[in-house]
């Protein structure tokens, strides 16, 4: 009851008091002064007296005694200076970093004119309170609106008592109180803020329960850690995380894995400390659990709307840790022997990265190979020339964007947009009516030349998440070029991180993103044109069968059968790596096979 009555207050009530209120603090008195309540008019009670610092006009009921309503809720005769001030939300933007002249998103209370207490059209009425049942037996009455006259809202209150410069306190997830304060916080963030409720169906009021109850015994700040993880996975967004400083992910032992054919397999191995172990290499156990079970627990705490991202996402958590501590793996070797290693975290994690051709390469005369992941602008401004002149280029984006969506208006001849991104507009609890949406923030990319005319391929898979998506929907919907690989992440739209005491920080998706066409995305993604998934066999040869099927697309003629060689060196740790590969090439009803060849052929 009292988280649901903190967030109708915090985000909606449009007091001065509780404008300027600091709500960490407040959040964590609330707790103590309302858990123990003995039945539900002693509840009912202490919640509308603690509130009542900040809400005055808020009231507190037995569940169908509604009582009249406040006196200030009706302007006095003779005022005509009055206005109306109510809450404003695009998006969640009540924290200070949200407030930043390039946030997309923006809170502020809107004031309208209401001389003699007249009620402009599309005003809200201080009169028409919001009123909902807390649980627990109580009903809440929050006025959505209230009169102001010169000195601020009415009625007027102790001005600097609830100032958010008013504490020093040192907050801890190894304090109980602070930790149920900070899911009631971020639940109520959550609830009225995050735009894909609608097509994630998760029952996040049990999620409520679950994680207040979860969060009152918890032993420490790590154990809470979870629990608020554990919370943020019912939203189903790939963007969703909860981090501490507790949780070190900066080393990562000298091995990538992924999810392929339904098992753990080894596709990468760094140069040093990889104990013998070889791409190809099947994982049977981590850290003494079954790799499919210790996949499976690092899930259980990672949000992700598709099952590839948790995949990748769970995988690549797998790997990381403290600075040399261990990971032990029980593997199956490609030779059917079985063995157990023991490796180091000694890789700092953004180095260690699987093997690709270099960033920009012409793998075969006149087809060209950028890796999106890589590459800058600059490195693309350099490669026009050569770019303008290609037969084919093939764009990596298996990862996310460091160039800008430049790159897009070189592949085309006249404007296209983005898909369709759409901030909220939230003036009332509980995504009720009126539902709006600020779409002022959608891309419109112009032609620039030189126009890029080779053959366009772009290769993906569920590693590409948000920008990545950004740029591939609009290949998608302009038909830009053929996509390779397999689905993407599932998730667009700006982040809008918080902070928690304790020094919890959450990120969470705040922007709903639709398809051009006006059809979801999130959840379904980018579908490859060209559906390629990588093999055990491909990675025990050490080939990488979506770039080698995009070089096939681009090569091809009417009735040929292509063999391709690649040839390329690791980045970071990783020794020089040398692949060759034969394709299946079908032309209408016949098909050629070759089978593996070697380098004198």
């Amino acid at each position: 009851a009292f988280t649901r009555l903190l967030g109708y207050v915090r985000h909606f009530h449009p007091s001065d008091e509780s404008a300027a209120a600091d709500w960490n603090r407040l959040a964590v008195d609330g707790v103590r002064a309302v858990e123990d309540a003995a039945n539900p008019a002693d509840l009912a009670r202490r919640l509308e007296d603690f509130f009542r610092q900040v809400a005055p006009t808020v009231r507190v009921f037995l569940t169908g005694q509604q009582p009249p309503l406040p006196s200030e809720l009706t302007p006095a005769p003779g005022e005509t200076s009055l206005k109306i001030v109510s809450w404003y939300h695009k998006g969640f933007g009540q924290q200070a970093a949200q407030q930043s002249a390039y946030s997309a998103y923006k809170s502020e209370r809107v004031r309208k004119d209401a001389p003699g207490g007249h009620i402009a059209e599309k005003t809200p009425d201080p009169q028409k309170p919001f009123i909902a049942e807390l649980g627990g037996g109580v009903t809440c009455l929050v006025p959505l609106a209230l009169y102001a006259d010169a000195k601020g809202t009415l009625p007027h209150g102790a001005a600097g008592g609830n100032s958010k410069e008013a504490t020093f306190v040192k907050y801890s997830g190894n304090d109980r109180t602070t930790r149920l304060a900070d899911v009631m916080l971020a639940w109520n963030i959550l609830e009225h803020f995050y735009p894909y409720f609608d097509v994630v169906k998760t029952d996040w009021s049990r999620a409520l329960t679950d994680a207040l109850t979860s969060a009152a015994k918890d032993p420490d700040e790590q154990a809470f850690l979870k629990t608020l993880q554990r919370l943020v996975v019912q939203l189903h967004d790939g963007h969703g995380g909860v981090y501490h400083p507790l949780d070190s992910w900066s080393y990562s032992a000298p091995v990538i894995f992924a999810w392929i054919e339904g098992r753990v397999i080894i596709t990468d191995v760094a140069s040093e400390g990889g104990n013998g172990l070889q791409p190809g290499d099947l994982v049977l156990a981590i850290d003494g659990l079954p790799a499919a079970e210790a996949l499976a627990e690092k899930e259980g705490l990672v949000s992700g709307a598709t099952p590839q991202w948790r995949h990748y996402q769970a995988l690549f958590r797998l790997r990381l840790g403290a600075f040399y501590s261990e990971l032990k793996l029980d593997v199956l070797s490609r030779a059917g022997e079985t063995r157990s290693v023991v490796l180091r975290r000694t890789i700092d994690s953004q180095n260690m990265r699987e093997a690709r051709p270099p960033t920009m390469n012409e793998i075969k005369p006149g087809i060209f190979y950028l890796d999106l992941d890589r590459i800058t602008d600059e490195d693309f401004q350099s490669a026009l020339p050569q770019l303008e002149k290609a037969k084919g280029i093939i764009f990596d984006l298996r990862g996310y964007p460091r160039v800008s969506p430049v790159i897009i208006s070189h592949l085309i001849d006249s404007p296209v947009q983005s898909a369709r991104w759409l901030v909220p507009i939230v003036t009332v609890p509980n995504h009720q009516p009126p539902l709006d949406y600020d779409t002022s923030g959608r891309w419109t990319l112009r032609p620039i030349a030189p126009r890029l005319k080779g053959k366009l391929i772009f290769l993906t898979d569920g590693r590409a998440i948000s920008a990545a998506e950004s740029y591939l929907g609009i290949v998608e919907a302009y038909k830009l070029a053929q996509i390779v690989g397999e689905p993407t992440a599932g998730t667009n739209g700006n982040v809008n991180p918080f902070s928690l005491p304790g020094n919890y920080s959450v990120s969470w998706t705040g922007m709903k993103v639709l398809k051009n066409d006006g059809s979801q995305h999130h959840g379904i993604g980018i579908q490859p044109t060209v559906p390629v998934s990588r093999t055990i066999r491909g990675v025990t040869e050490r080939r990488d069968e979506q770039l080698e099927r995009a070089v096939a697309l681009v090569s091809q003629e009417s009735g040929s059968t292509i063999i391709i060689r690649h040839l390329w060196a690791g980045s970071g740790p990783r020794a020089q790596l040398c692949g060759f590969a034969a394709l299946t090439m079908r032309s209408q009803s016949r098909s050629v096979s070759l089978s593996k060849t070697n380098a004198s052929r």
